[in-house]
């Protein structure tokens, strides 16, 4: 599937829900540290997106949260009841959500058939009123309002907690 098509499905599922998005295109950009650079015109809170595993790798979680948000993640594997987390593999991240590093969205979950990745989203996003997301490839930010981000993860049908990391 080209960039154009990944992005052309998300568009269209987030149109089939009636979420409103403001579309921003930036070149390619596989870092927080090179997002940065073209944030300029995006008003919503900036989102950082991590693919996890559990350490015998039979769980796997997307945790999103604030860029500007420290994780501990020995804090989170307590919150979690988990032995240890680590980060997804490339393959693991493809197999999953569909995607390839770099493009790590919360809108990868509409490849998830089997609905096996668990979402872990910081509380205090929940005071944003807007948020920017990555439409599963790196050459835009979709900028949403919370409550579409809520009614776009509930449609998806993955079990999410709102967590204060």
């Amino acid at each position: 599937m080209s960039v154009a098509e990944i992005e052309r499905r998300v568009l269209e599922i987030l149109e089939n829900l009636g979420i409103t998005y403001i579309r921003h295109e930036h070149p390619p950009v596989a870092t927080v540290e090179e997002a940065e650079k073209q944030w300029g015109p995006i008003k919503g809170t900036h989102c950082k997106n991590l693919f996890l595993r559990n350490n015998r790798g039979n769980r796997h979680y997307l945790l999103i949260a604030a860029v500007d948000k420290a994780v501990d993640l020995k804090r989170l594997n307590a919150m979690l009841g988990e032995d240890r987390l680590s980060f997804g593999s490339p393959e693991r991240l493809k197999r999953w959500l569909g995607l390839e590093p770099g493009s790590v969205s919360p809108f990868g979950l509409i490849n998830d058939a089997t609905r096996g990745v668990e979402v872990v989203c910081d509380e205090t996003l929940k005071s944003s009123p807007a948020l920017g997301f990555h439409p599963n490839v790196n050459t835009a930010t979709l900028e949403i309002t919370l409550a579409d981000f809520e009614k776009f993860l509930a449609s998806c049908g993955n079990t999410v907690r709102w967590l204060k990391l």
